[in-house]
């Protein structure tokens, strides 16, 4: 497994056209180049077809964007975590808000995943249910509010509030779970809030994948991020 260090930028590559197949490679490349270029480590988190791919390619960890609670049998159409890992992830998002589940099946997938070592990050809407996320004791908790996404309006700008308390509050429950936030972030100010706000990285998807020069963003966002190593 990769290893992952702290501020993180995990960038979720979604099911866009412009991070599918081909040109996920190419975004990836540019994500490692960055990472390598800066010292910040940044993770991408890709569709399933794709995580062989860019694996085998890229010097950097790989993040499946969903895995089910199954395990290896009848289950079509359901994502394994022994194929991911065998795929080359070092990593999976859970319960995003655009693929929710159920507390008890992100608790299954946490203790699957704990026992292939594979790195978590588990997404929340509130402070509160990161709360109840943080006592499963995944590594971190990425904290979003669904109306954020994809606006170009930061949380650390429209909500900073739901930061600084996710963060108390996780802190409270298991400090070794680490804070993340998402949702709006398009530029190296909403990361600096972010980070003064308490956590320790960020999740974005298309204030990098949907950029005209994804390269630029991703080397602001990173140079803030160098500031709080």
């Amino acid at each position: 497994m990769k290893k992952i260090t702290y501020p993180l930028l995990l960038i979720n590559f979604k099911t866009y056209l412009q991070s599918t197949g081909k040109k996920a490679l190419e975004l990836a490349k540019i994500c490692e180049k960055v990472s390598k270029n800066s010292g910040i480590c940044i993770a991408v988190a890709v569709q399933a077809s794709d995580i062989r791919m860019i694996s085998e390619h890229v010097d950097m960890p790989v993040f499946a964007q969903h895995i089910d609670p199954i395990a290896p049998g009848s289950n079509t159409g359901q994502i394994l975590i022994e194929s991911i890992i065998e795929a080359g992830a070092s990593g999976t998002l859970i319960n995003h808000n655009e693929r929710r589940i159920k507390l008890s099946a992100i608790d299954e997938i946490i203790l699957l995943a704990k026992k292939y070592n594979l790195f978590t990050c588990v997404c929340a809407s509130t402070p509160r249910i990161a709360g109840a996320i943080a006592s499963l004791g995944p590594d971190c908790c990425a904290t979003e509010p669904p109306e954020l996404i994809g606006s170009g309006i930061s949380v650390s700008t429209a909500k900073p509030e739901v930061i600084t308390e996710t963060v108390q509050i996780i802190q409270k429950i298991d400090p070794n779970v680490v804070s993340l936030c998402g949702a709006g972030i398009t530029n190296g100010e909403d990361v600096k809030k972010a980070l003064e706000f308490g956590t320790k990285g960020i999740l974005v998807a298309s204030g990098i994948v949907k950029s005209q020069n994804p390269e630029k963003i991703l080397t602001e966002m990173a140079e803030v991020a160098k500031e709080f190593k």
